[in-house]
């Protein structure tokens, strides 16, 4: 009803109707109510994939080649996915906007200057810049919706120590399956062109619920094990996790809001944002569909980078010290390189320049902890890894991504303990790729099955 208000009160007084994209953008710049503007802007692009579809649904976007299909499906295209794009020279771009476009327009708390992870899935999900007004009530939004239930609290509290803090997130978020309203709604019968309400009431349930999970786990494996506290529906997203989390440092905070905005997204074609694609494909419910993702997460080429970088810059300063010159730098790489090893956080599948991801976070270092240790060893080590990796020649890219810089940041502000990281990783992925799940079933995407070939098949038919 409060949809049908705000369109009604807009409507000219011609009998000639605006359309729904005008309807839209009307309601976008006048409600807080996330849902309404989604509901009011989905018409519109079903319309347009529609008749996008009609026209140029014969049409060849390329050919696949066989190092393609023994590679992982590298560069293939074959996938969807409009919250972001990543562009090989210019890094990731959030519905268009660079991260610092991102980091000037989205806004920020109240004395802050990083942008609030409310204002960047407003943006993922409706391609619109909110307003503060509107990230303010999603911020109060996922404050009320953050009570974990009790079954799950247990679950949480009864896990041995020694299970891995993804394997705690995983579980944690695979049995908050028993709160899911689409699967609710499935079993109900709803008709498939309301499949996406139920999977955005799952989304905005489980992106609020993600840091009580994520700081339980962390209060149950590092700290005393004692409560994390109540949710202050005053505060933001980040802020109400950082004070879960135990922490009461500004800055602290301010790094949060950062990391949880740039490590969001990263289009379709990763492990994590394309497993709970294809996951949700089956219809599986949004909780058991980012638990899937979570899985993925987890693996060392991916979520969990950044804490061998880490281990790596340990083993460095343990053989070299803090302080070492250029040149055993160069020696240490060199022969990191020649053991059959990489250097972590250097190369990207996509990226052929510095990821802009670890330039913010560069940036956030310079500002806030210029003088430290391990920030300037990371720094020598930016200056001297990318031309060893050119001169080598078998590297693509030899430029630093995100992973090369993240854990520095949490390492100088108390955060030591590597292994939870990751899931530090996965709550913020939640924003981008649970975004992706609501379009996903709005726009009734189907079941993903590409097709696959034995090697003995393969080999028969280019032989012909």
């Amino acid at each position: 009803m409060a949809l049908f208000r705000i369109i009604t009160n807009k409507l000219p007084e011609t009998p000639i109707l605006p359309s729904s994209c005008v309807i839209a953008r009307m309601i976008s710049a006048e409600t807080t109510d996330l849902k309404a503007v989604l509901q009011a802007k989905i018409p519109a692009e079903q319309e347009r994939v529609k008749a996008f579809k009609k026209d140029y649904g014969g049409t060849k976007l390329g050919d696949v080649t066989v190092d393609m299909m023994y590679g992982g499906m590298r560069g293939i295209k074959g996938l969807i996915c409009d919250t972001s794009v990543l562009d090989p020279d210019e890094g990731i771009r959030f519905r268009g906007l660079s991260i610092p476009e991102c980091q000037k327009v989205l806004p920020k708390a109240a004395g802050g200057a990083e942008p609030l992870p409310e204002g960047l899935f407003w943006l993922l999900i409706t391609g619109d810049v909110p307003t503060p007004g509107q990230v303010k009530a999603i911020s109060k939004e996922w404050a009320n919706r953050a009570e974990l239930p009790a079954h799950v609290v247990t679950l949480l509290n009864n896990m041995p120590a020694k299970v891995h803090p993804m394997s705690q997130f995983s579980s944690a978020i695979t049995a908050l399956n028993s709160e899911s309203k689409f699967a609710k709604a499935y079993s109900e019968g709803v008709h498939k062109s309301k499949y996406w309400e139920s999977v955005y009431e799952d989304t905005m349930d489980l992106i609020a619920k993600l840091p009580v999970v994520a700081a339980t786990i962390y209060r149950n494996s590092y700290r005393d094990g004692k409560g994390i506290g109540a949710i202050d529906t005053n505060k933001d997203w980040s802020a109400n996790f950082t004070q879960m989390l135990g922490y009461d440092n500004p800055e602290f905070t301010e790094l949060m809001r950062l990391y949880l905005t740039i490590h969001s997204d990263h289009e379709g074609g990763n492990v994590s944002a394309h497993t709970v694609h294809l996951v949700g494909s089956a219809l599986s419910d949004p909780y058991l569909s980012f638990a899937a993702g979570m899985n993925g997460l987890a693996g060392p080429l991916h979520g969990l980078a950044n804490q061998e970088v880490l281990v790596w810059l340990q083993k460095l300063r343990q053989q070299i010290g803090e302080d070492a010159t250029e040149e055993q730098l160069k020696e240490f790489i060199w022969k990191t390189l020649k053991s059959g090893q990489v250097v972590p956080g250097y190369g990207h599948a996509v990226l052929r320049k510095t990821d802009p991801r670890y330039t913010c976070q560069r940036e956030f270092a310079l500002k806030h902890l210029p003088d430290d240790k391990l920030f300037r060893l990371v720094s020598n080590v930016y200056k001297v890894v990318p031309p060893i990796l050119t001169e080598l020649g078998k590297v693509k890219n030899p430029w630093p991504n995100v992973d090369a810089h993240s854990g520095v940041l949490l390492q100088y502000y108390g955060m030591k303990e590597m292994n939870y990281y990751t899931v530090l990783f996965g709550v913020s992925r939640a924003l981008g790729v649970l975004a992706q799940l609501v379009w996903s079933r709005a726009l009734g995407f189907p079941i993903e099955r590409p097709k696959s070939f034995s090697t003995d098949i393969l080999v028969k038919q280019l032989k012909k």
